[in-house]
């Protein structure tokens, strides 16, 4: 079939359909591959010295859950990659799993994720206008540092408190926790943003 611009649109058209009407089954088993793919881009580590926060890619598969999935599945699938994590498969960041995660330095962020994907699937799912490259952008932005970098923070500093016996300061948290990743989240949100207006369709 020869590939034009109409042909395209359709078939981008089509596929956000199918996903929103498929059977239950179908979705069940594109919530665990979205999952599956958070847990493989969580495998991409640059470990910091100073912080017990690495660098990950996974951020980019949370940002994508709610476009592609929707508002429920994409939350869903952020939600069965933390359960399963939990449960003892390692697939968080360096291959580790289990509940200690949760309760470590990185727990906060994992719980955003799942904020993250619920929010941008509902703006998704419910404006045609959000899914144009500059509204992403600015939602991606709004989730990645308040939905994920607020309980990120939250979940480090408490982390902190129990091992050291003290809270960090501000600028000592934010030193661990959030500075060090702001390059590489713009890029994730650039890609993510782009990806976004290439992919979904521009109407109901």
């Amino acid at each position: 079939m020869e590939i034009t611009v109409e042909n395209y649109v359709r078939e981008r058209y089509s596929l956000f359909q199918w996903r929103s009407q498929t059977s239950l089954i179908n979705k069940v088993i594109l919530a665990f591959f979205m999952a599956c793919i958070t847990g493989i881009m969580a495998q991409i580590v640059i470990p910091l010295p100073w912080t017990p926060v690495p660098v990950t890619a996974q951020t980019f598969a949370v940002l994508m859950a709610g476009v592609l999935l929707g508002r429920k599945w994409g939350g869903i699938s952020q939600i069965i990659y933390l359960v399963v994590g939990i449960l003892g498969v390692n697939w968080f960041a360096g291959l580790n799993g289990g509940y200690e995660v949760l309760l470590g330095a990185t727990g906060g962020y994992l719980l955003g994720f799942i904020l993250v994907a619920f929010f941008l699937g509902h703006f998704a799912d419910k404006y045609v206008e959000a899914r144009k490259f500059r509204p992403m952008l600015v939602l991606m932005l709004l989730a990645n540092f308040a939905l994920i970098y607020v309980p990120g923070l939250l979940g480090l500093g408490l982390w902190v408190y129990l091992v050291k016996g003290s809270y960090p300061t501000f600028l000592n948290l934010i030193s661990m926790g959030l500075l060090p990743f702001l390059v590489g989240d713009l890029v994730k949100i650039g890609g993510a943003a782009a990806l976004t207006k290439a992919i979904t369709p521009k109407k109901s």
